[in-house]
């Protein structure tokens, strides 16, 4: 049995035995908030609650897939102009999705902004098909790579984060972020692109701190039931940059809030230990806001 396996297993017990204790439906039971705060200066950790729980990551999973497209385009398995074709099973793909049909194409160049921005589940896939012939086949170079970053906790099985056995943590997904810009420091952009447009509709970017958070740009918003809302974030100031990520949030609101305060409050120590309240219900001033949707 994996890690992931095994701290997801206890998870699940854990939930069970409190649902038995209380009498509440599993579904009733609110997970809490994983939150973190790194310096991407040397991946020292600033902050971090429940960042060792294992969950689901929903789109934040695109953070990989783009990861291994950036990949494909640095070994020159694949070129930026390059034709991506949308298939019968892409087309098929629940929202956020762009909506297109099956044989319509895009280039790689729109396909990652389409990803970045809209958080399209097809045009995910398609990528996916594109780098690693079938998306199962993908979603397993993508836990591959999640291995070679030494992100033990985290497994995928699809390319979108929709619903499905995709885990992580959101220390986990901090490296990730961490990765990606050293890594691809040149495509790290196209997640601070603003808006993306196709047939004729120009559709903003998911994440409300770009152009409203001083030096945000990036990275990658998620949602689902299960998961929560979430966001792996970064902020660069002068020469220092900080990356925070927040899974299980209660509304975008409170998660836009949460990343925010984070990344002030890590600025404003210099680098040093951020001291947060003990917990971040108490800082943010608690409360649900804002419709389930992101």
């Amino acid at each position: 049995m994996t890690t992931v396996t095994r701290r997801a297993a206890l998870w699940g017990g854990a939930l069970a035995l409190l649902c038995e204790m209380t009498g509440a439906p599993a579904q009733a039971v609110a997970r809490p908030v994983s939150a973190i705060l790194m310096d991407a200066r040397d991946g020292s950790i600033l902050y971090a609650e429940n960042a060792g729980i294992v969950r689901r990551p929903a789109s934040l999973t695109k953070m990989m897939t783009l990861f291994l497209t950036f990949d494909a385009l640095d070994a020159g398995k694949l070129r930026p102009g390059d034709p991506i074709r949308i298939s019968h099973y892409a087309a098929s793909q629940k929202p956020s999705r762009i909506g297109l049909r099956p044989g319509t194409t895009m280039t790689v160049d729109q396909a990652i902004r389409a990803v970045a921005v809209v958080s399209a589940n097809d045009v995910a896939v398609a990528l996916a098909e594109a780098v690693g012939g079938t998306e199962n086949r993908f979603a397993r170079m993508m836990t591959e790579k999640a291995r070679a970053l030494g992100l033990d906790d985290t497994s995928f099985t699809n390319a979108t984060g929709l619903p499905g056995a995709n885990l992580t943590t959101a220390q986990d997904m901090a490296r990730l972020s961490l990765a990606l810009l050293r890594e691809h420091p040149g495509r790290y952009a196209a997640f601070g692109t603003r808006s993306f447009s196709w047939g004729g509709r120009r559709v903003q970017n998911h994440n409300h701190l770009l152009g409203a958070y001083p030096g945000a740009d990036g990275i990658k918003t998620g949602y689902t039931a299960e998961a929560g809302f979430a966001l792996a974030a970064s902020a660069k100031r002068g020469h220092r940059r900080l990356i925070a990520v927040v899974i299980g949030e209660r509304s975008i609101q409170l998660r836009d809030r949460r990343v925010a305060k984070m990344l002030t409050e890590g600025f404003a120590t210099g680098g040093r230990e951020t001291a947060i309240p003990d917990t971040l219900e108490e800082w943010l001033g608690g409360g649900r806001e804002g419709p389930p949707a992101d």
